[in-house]
C-alpha cells in the first residue's frame, strides 16, 4: 500500500518526523518519531515554523494524526515522543493535552495518550452538526456578499485543490479549514467561526481510513466542490449554491 507523506511526518505508520530547531539551552535538532520505527524515509519535507517547542510539537502531532501516522487505539507516551523530538516530555505532554481538548486523543493515566478511535456514526454526527451551523450561514451570505468578496477567496479554494492533487493529507486538512473559516468569517461572527472550526477539526480526527489512493479521490472530489461553490457564489446563482452546500455536507457524513 502506498504510504502518504505528510508535512512534518515520516510516511511509515506511527513514525511522525519533524525538526525542532536548536534551542537557547543548546539542544540540537531532533527527528520526531512515535513509538514504532520502521526505518528512515529521507529528509523532512517542510520544516516546522512556530517558534515555541510546544507549538512545533503540536503541529507535528496534528499532521501525524491527520495523515494516519499515529494509529487509532494506540497509546503513545510523552517521554518516548519527547526522546524522539530531542526535547523534554513537558512540551509533548502539553501538546497532547491540547489534542485531548480537541477530541483527537484521550488521557490514559500513568501510560500516556490513546489516539481516539472514531466510528463512522460519530463522524456523521459531526457532519450533521456542522451542516446545521454552516449551511444557513452560507446561504445567507450568498444573498448579501458581493461577488468581488467571494473572488478574493479563490486562492484558498485553489489551495485545497493543490493539496488534494498532491495527496497531502495534512496540508489538505489545513487548507480545507482555512477555506471554510474564510467563508464563515464574512458573517462577522467570530464565535461562529471558532465553534465551526472546532467541529471541523474534530471531524478530521482521524481522516477517512483506507488506501491512500481512495482518500486522494475523496479529497479531489471535496476540493472540486469548493471550486464549484465559489464559482456559484461569484455568479450569485443561489440555486446552485444551495445544491452544492447541501451535497458538500452530505458527502462529508457518508
Amino acid at each position: 500500500m502506498e504510504q502518504a507523506r505528510v508535512r512534518g511526518t515520516d510516511a511509515c505508520a506511527g513514525t511522525p518526523r519533524a525538526r525542532v530547531p536548536e534551542q537557547a539551552d543548546g539542544r540540537q535538532n531532533g527527528a520526531v518519531r512515535g513509538e514504532h520505527t520502521h526505518g528512515e524515509q529521507g529528509p523532512v519535507r517542510t520544516p516546522l515554523r512556530r517558534t515555541s517547542v510546544r507549538g512545533q510539537v503540536l503541529d507535528a502531532l496534528r499532521a501525524a494524526l491527520v495523515g494516519g501516522e499515529l494509529t487509532p487505539g494506540e497509546v503513545y507516551s510523552a517521554p518516548v515522543l519527547g526522546d524522539r523530538f530531542g526535547v523534554s516530555a513537558t512540551p509533548v505532554r502539553e501538546a497532547m493535552q491540547q489534542l485531548a481538548t480537541e477530541g483527537a486523543v484521550e488521557v490514559v493515566p500513568n501510560r500516556g495518550f490513546r489516539v481516539t478511535e472514531r466510528s463512522a456514526g460519530e463522524l456523521a454526527e459531526l457532519a450533521e452538526v456542522r451542516a446545521l451551523i454552516e449551511v444557513p450561514v452560507m446561504l445567507r451570505l450568498a444573498r448579501t456578499v458581493p461577488a468581488a468578496r467571494w473572488a478574493e477567496l479563490r486562492p484558498l479554494a485553489e489551495a485545497t485543490a493543490t493539496a488534494a492533487a498532491g495527496g497531502d493529507l495534512a496540508r489538505y486538512a489545513e487548507s480545507d479549514r482555512a477555506f471554510h473559516g474564510a467563508v464563515l468569517a464574512l458573517s462577522g461572527n467570530r464565535q461562529l467561526v471558532q465553534v465551526a472550526d472546532d467541529l471541523h477539526r474534530r471531524s478530521q480526527w482521524p481522516l477517512v481510513s483506507g488506501p491512500v489512493a481512495g482518500r486522494r479521490a475523496d479529497l479531489l472530489a471535496d476540493a472540486a466542490e469548493h471550486m464549484a461553490l465559489l464559482d456559484a457564489l461569484i455568479d450569485q446563482d443561489l440555486t446552485v449554491v444551495s445544491e452544492l452546500v447541501g451535497e458538500h455536507f452530505t458527502g462529508a457524513s457518508a
